[in-house]
């Protein structure tokens, strides 16, 4: 998929989005719940990967600057006898 097509894409999206905000304020009582459903999905999504990255990033590289040496382990060789 090229770059052209993919922001297309997005475009189209963001448009039908900004159509359905539009006749939101006219739509029946279970078309609003509907929307604010899979919006409340999208929004719980998006938040739990920001979640997930921070918790992934400070386990990784800690926050002071210094990676977490408690996960690293050693290799244990055997004994030369």
């Amino acid at each position: 998929m090229s770059s052209e097509s993919f922001l297309k894409e997005i475009q189209g999206i963001g448009e039908k989005f900004l159509l359905k905000l539009q006749k939101l304020p006219k739509a029946e009582p279970v078309e609003i719940v509907c929307f604010c459903v899979v919006l409340l999905f999208i929004v719980t999504v998006l938040v739990l990967m920001i979640i997930a990255c921070s918790c992934c990033c400070y386990s990784c590289c800690g926050c002071d600057g210094r990676p977490d040496t408690r996960s690293k382990r050693s290799q244990v060789r055997p004994a030369a006898h």
